[in-house]
């Protein structure tokens, strides 16, 4: 695994951790209770402010606004009980395919 594979399965794990042990003023928490639809509202900000950056070459901003994405994607797919492994699994499928 690479260290951005660990770094999204610690995310993952931490996630599943905030859900069965929930911890006062974890924003993790705070994501989880609200539900699918404040995960998907952060999502298109941080979607939004990814492009922008990308648009203005800032690369300090890219660097934090994917992160965030990145974040709030994990806790979008623990939510929907999808794992990061899968989407690494159809992505490999894709390159097999390409070959």
């Amino acid at each position: 695994m690479s260290e951005i594979d660990d770094i999204l399965e610690i995310l993952y794990e931490l996630t599943a951790d905030r859900q069965a042990n929930p911890v006062a003023g974890s924003y993790t928490n705070y994501l989880l209770d609200k539900g699918l639809d404040l995960v998907l509202t952060k999502i298109s900000e941080q979607t939004t402010q990814l492009l922008l950056a990308a648009k203005n070459e800032q690369a300090e901003e890219i660097k934090h606004e994917t992160a965030d994405l990145l974040y709030h994607l994990t806790v979008l797919l623990y939510s929907t009980g999808v794992a990061w492994k899968e989407i690494a699994d159809v992505l490999q499928e894709r390159r097999n395919e390409d070959a």
